[in-house]
Order: structure tokens, then C-alpha cells, then sequence
């Protein structure tokens, strides 16, 4: 791809308010937000690893475990247009500050519960909606909190280490989870949930970072209303709507690989434990590479040329764990597919906070938040019962070939790689 700029006289459509946000002490705030991060990420993916795992041992049911997922995410999807326009109005430190604390509420009264000795699985399922609610909450505000530390020059990069450090949770958080489960009871995992919650609050409140400049203003229209305006910005920019509409048939397409492949590695390769613990290390180690690619590399100087690439990647690599017959080469593949994710998501990310106006990124990524927390469900109502007809490896190698076809139109959208390159910035607008 020819990495030549023809519109390298484009704006950004973010507004001065953005800069002028990026402070001198720009790399303490980040190092803050980012330890913040990964203390309540670490204390949230023991709790959900505790909780999927305390289901499973308890029921040994399918539906149970279909419950959880749909408890898991069906509360960020009603809820995230709304946390949108909120990440929008208000502070969002303090909205980010409020969901995490919201959380570790509902997990102490949940601690409560179990030590005086009711551990009904429905109060998992209670736990895991407030925590989904949790979720819609802060992921918009969180994306959209980013740009008001970062320079825009360093979006890319700041975004790679968070992938890194996320895609590091996913692969230390199975083994330290399951190593306290068989250690302590479960009410001693979520009070590491609430600790870790604490500390992280704790961090946080030492950011200084002033609000953005629609949180200054006072709020003279409905929510319904900032709702539909943040709608109509969506409709009235083709690059968004083109992004939406593959994220939408995107999130459905991996949902097999997502959910899936552990049921594909138990029917094809065996029921062993270390099996399944592979392909999640195996894949987490593949995303924590990833990141650490975007973070040093960066990608192409066109977003969207990064995106097609993995696109691409992605499509072909899920053809393949439907094609492999050797579980060695199967794990090599999965570290291929974690790598990619990161090539996609990161410049997608960054793309969106660079060119969405500040006053609006809250209800985009609001929006992004509702789209994953339906579709990726929703294609498991299709393939999750299809799997009992059709082989897992048949669903992989079509639903991979689509996202090879996805790709291709990808290539062919000149309005969202004519969006792909990052905004010229005047020299005195540039972050030191």
C-alpha cells in the first residue's frame, strides 16, 4: 500500500478544546490512567473468570452458562446510547470513578450474601448485569476520556500499550484466577474485585485533567434529544457509517471463533483441561504481541490500510482453525489470530478519537459499545444451536471466507480511507 498522503491539507473535525486539554504533564496523566486501568481490570477479570467458572462447577449446565452471557451483555447494549450522551454532558472522570465504585457496591453486598450462606446463582446473574451496567457506563466514557490526556500524535501509541496491557490481563488472569479458586473460597476473590477497586479510585483521583467543554455548560436539552444528535452525527458522516455497518456484520462473522473454539477443541482434539487452557493463553499472548506491535510500530500512516490488513488476516486465519487437523499448529494459528485483533482494533480506535468531534466521541463509542454487546450475541443465538448440526470447523472456514469478502469491500470504501489519515496538526498545536 502506497503510503502517500493526498489530503494532507484535512482537518480534524475534533475541536481546539482537544489540544488545548493535552497538558504539558500529558505522560504522568497517561501513566496514571494507565496503572488506574489495570489494577480494576486485573480485580474485574478475576471476578468473571470466578464467576463463569463457579456456574460451571455448580450446574454443569449449558443453559446456566447461556444465562451468564446473556446477563453479561445484554444490559451494556440497552444501556450504552444512554451512558454515551452521559460521557458526553458530564465529567467523565468522575462518570468513569462512579461506575467502578458502583460495581464494587453490588460485589460487597454479593460477599455479604455468600457468608451468611445464600449463593443462589441467580445473585451471580444480578452481579454480573450491575457489572455490565458498569460497563456500558465506562467503556464510552473511557475511549473518550483518552484524547483529553493523550496528544493526538500519541493516540496510536497510547492505545497499543492499553491493548498490551489488556491483551496481558487476558493471559495471567485465567491461571491466577483458577490458582484462588482452588485455594480460597469464591467470597475472598471478589473482595480482591473490591480492593483492586479501591486502588484503582485511588489512582485515579490523583489525574488533573480539566473537563471537556461540553461538561461546563449547563444542560438545557433532554437526553433524548442529545441522543438523537449524537444519531444524526453518525448518519450524516459516510466514514462512520461504513465503520458501523462492518462492525455490525463483523462482530457476528468472529462470534464463532470467539465462543466457539473451546467447544471445537473438545469435540476434535479432547476434553483435556490443558487444552483449553492453551488456546486461551495461546490467543491472549498472540493479542499482548499485538499490542506491543501496534505500540512500537504504530501501522500505516492511513489507519484504515492497518484495518484492511488485519481484516484480511483475520478472515484467513479463521478459515484455517477450521482447516487444521494437528492441535500444535491449531495453537500456532490462535497466536496468529491474537496478534491481528490488535492491528484492527487499535487504529480503528484511534481513528474514531482523532476525527469524531469532541462533543460527540462519548455517544460514537456509545454506540461502538451497544453494537459489540448485541451482535457478537446475536450471532451466537445462530451458530451456539447450529453448532449441534453443523460441524464448529465447517462454520469457521465460511464465516472466515465472509470476512475475506468483508475485507474486500473494506478495500473498496474510498471514503473511509480517504478518512484514514491522522490530521495535520499546525506546529503550535503539537504536544511536547
Amino acid at each position: 500500500m502506497t503510503e502517500t498522503n493526498p489530503h494532507e491539507e484535512h482537518r480534524s473535525e475534533a475541536t481546539p478544546d482537544r489540544m488545548a486539554l493535552a497538558n504539558p504533564h500529558w505522560k504522568r496523566n497517561f501513566g496514571l490512567f494507565l496503572s488506574s486501568q489495570t489494577v480494576s481490570l486485573l480485580g474485574s477479570s478475576l471476578v468473571q473468570y470466578a464467576i463463569l467458572w463457579y456456574i460451571t462447577l455448580e450446574t454443569n449446565s449449558g443453559l446456566m452458562m447461556a444465562l451468564s452471557i446473556v446477563f453479561g451483555f445484554v444490559p451494556t447494549f440497552f444501556l450504552s446510547p444512554f451512558a454515551g450522551v452521559w460521557a458526553d454532558r458530564y465529567n467523565r472522570k468522575w462518570l468513569i470513578i462512579l461506575a467502578d465504585l458502583s460495581i464494587a457496591a453490588a460485589t460487597v453486598v454479593l460477599i455479604v450474601l455468600f457468608l451468611l450462606g445464600y449463593k443462589a446463582i441467580w445473585m451471580l446473574f444480578v452481579v454480573s448485569a450491575v457489572r455490565s451496567l458498569g460497563t456500558a457506563v465506562q467503556s464510552p466514557a473511557v475511549s473518550a476520556f483518552l484524547p483529553q490526556i493523550v496528544p493526538d500524535n500519541q493516540l496510536m501509541r497510547a492505545n497499543g500499550m492499553v491493548a498490551s496491557v489488556q491483551s496481558a490481563l487476558m493471559l495471567v488472569s485465567p491461571m491466577v484466577s483458577g490458582a484462588l479458586m482452588s485455594l480460597v473460597q469464591i467470597e475472598a476473590v471478589f473482595m480482591i474485585d473490591v480492593l483492586t477497586c479501591i486502588l484503582a479510585v485511588l489512582i485515579f483521583l490523583t489525574l488533573r485533567v480539566a473537563p471537556h467543554a461540553k461538561a461546563l455548560e449547563k444542560q438545557t436539552v433532554s437526553y433524548w434529544h442529545d441522543m438523537r444528535l449524537g444519531f444524526d452525527y453518525i448518519r450524516n458522516h459516510q466514514y462512520l457509517r461504513s465503520m458501523f455497518i462492518f462492525f455490525a456484520f463483523f462482530f457476528v462473522l468472529v462470534s464463532p471463533a470467539a465462543f466457539l473454539t473451546p467447544l471445537q477443541v473438545a469435540r476434535s482434539f479432547g476434553e483435556d483441561v490443558w487444552r483449553l487452557t492453551a488456546i486461551e493463553v495461546t490467543f491472549s499472548g498472540g493479542m499482548l504481541l499485538g499490542g506491543i506491535l501496534m505500540t512500537t510500530w504504530g501501522g500505516f500512516k492511513n489507519r484504515v490500510h492497518s484495518m484492511i490488513l488485519s481484516a484480511y488476516l483475520i478472515g484467513i486465519n479463521q478459515i484455517l482453525l477450521g482447516v487444521v487437523a494437528n492441535f500444535w499448529v491449531y495453537l500456532v494459528v490462535m497466536v496468529a489470530v491474537g496478534i491481528t485483533l490488535p492491528i484492527f482494533n487499535t487504529p480503528a480506535l484511534t481513528l474514531l478519537q482523532e476525527k469524531v468531534d469532541d462533543a460527540y466521541l462519548g455517544r460514537v463509542f456509545g454506540v461502538i459499545s451497544m453494537i459489540s454487546s448485541g451482535f457478537m450475541p446475536l450471532g451466537m443465538l445462530f451458530f451456539g444451536p447450529l453448532a449441534d448440526h453443523v460441524s464448529i470447523e465447517w462454520q469457521l472456514i465460511v464465516t472466515g471466507a465472509l470476512l475475506v469478502v468483508q475485507a474486500i469491500v473494506l478495500h473498496r470504501s474510498r471514503s473511509l480511507i480517504r478518512e484514514g489519515y491522522a490530521p495535520v496538526k499546525d506546529n503550535a498545536m503539537q504536544a511536547p
